[in-house]
């Protein structure tokens, strides 16, 4: 996904927080704490995007969620029963599930425990850090390149429009099983995307969403069906939001292969010296 001239698109573009009053929004000042794999950062560094995983494809960890964004299952007995007036096949039911597989999140914790460096960057030889945003400063961020007069999305090449809205928000953890969102009108899917059991409450999680539309199909230049992928990259400038405070600091586990990852830098024109933004501090 990139920064482009406008296109003409007979289709719903992405906006710019369509959600937000549906969702818990934390201060500006808060900070974001993200665990990646110092080959992730370093990939994510050197082609500068933040990466976004499919919700219903989380398959990071053996305990990752296998409901992340689905519908309740209270809800989906009652969902299943309605239907669309001009379309009588195609149900709430299957209008939630096909939010949710064109729904992408990137997830951070909204503190800084054991849980969190105990659970997620294990897959890596050479160590994980930590790198801490101000939530504030990442959201102007993400909105400028996400304004849809400006972006385009990428398909096997081909340029698409900017179908993604983005939304941001703090997880509600409810009794998964018993919980229900239904009452008198039906919920917007972005209520599952923000709601997971309360068995990964210690995850204190905070996630961005990129989501589109949840019905039809989106058809690409050559006329075939968008292939929504099982991630996205999003465009992002590490050290721009490091020179201008997006990132506060980058932690590293005692673990880490500090002298792989400083060499690894330097190419890149980032060093690991003391104070400021650049900081390099281990993990605390």
């Amino acid at each position: 996904m990139s920064g482009k001239e406008p296109q003409v698109c007979p289709v719903p573009l992405g906006e710019i927080e369509p959600h937000a009053g549906l969702l818990a929004v934390p201060p500006d000042g808060q900070l974001l704490y993200k665990i990646m794999t110092v080959e992730n950062f370093l990939r994510s560094v050197r082609s500068h995007y933040l990466h976004f995983n499919r919700v219903d494809r989380y398959d990071d960890r053996p305990d990752a969620d296998e409901h992340d964004s689905q519908q309740l299952p209270t809800d989906k007995r009652r969902s299943e029963l309605i239907r669309f007036e001009k379309a009588p096949q195609f149900s709430a039911a299957d209008y939630y599930n096909l939010s949710r597989a064109r729904t992408y999140a990137c997830c951070f914790s909204l503190v800084n425990l054991p849980y969190i460096w105990d659970n997620y960057g294990t897959d890596s030889t050479k160590g994980k850090v930590c790198v801490i945003f101000v939530f504030g400063k990442l959201r102007a961020t993400l909105n400028r390149t996400l304004q849809s007069g400006g972006a385009v999305v990428l398909s096997n090449g081909k340029r698409c429009c900017q179908i993604f809205s983005v939304d941001y928000g703090n997880i509600r953890y409810v009794h998964w099983a018993t919980e229900q969102a239904i009452g008198e009108y039906l919920p917007n899917p972005i209520a599952y995307t923000y709601m997971k059991d309360v068995r990964f409450s210690e995850e204190n999680e905070f996630r961005i969403s990129l989501s589109a539309l949840g019905l039809g199909q989106f058809i690409v230049a050559n006329g075939r069906p968008l292939n929504f992928p099982p991630d996205l990259h999003l465009g992002f400038d590490f050290r721009g939001a490091i020179a201008d405070g997006t990132i506060h600091e980058i932690l590293r586990s005692p673990e880490t292969d500090t002298e792989f990852l400083a060499a690894e830098l330097k190419k890149l024109g980032m060093n690991m010296r003391d104070g400021g933004a650049n900081a390099m501090g281990e993990k605390r």
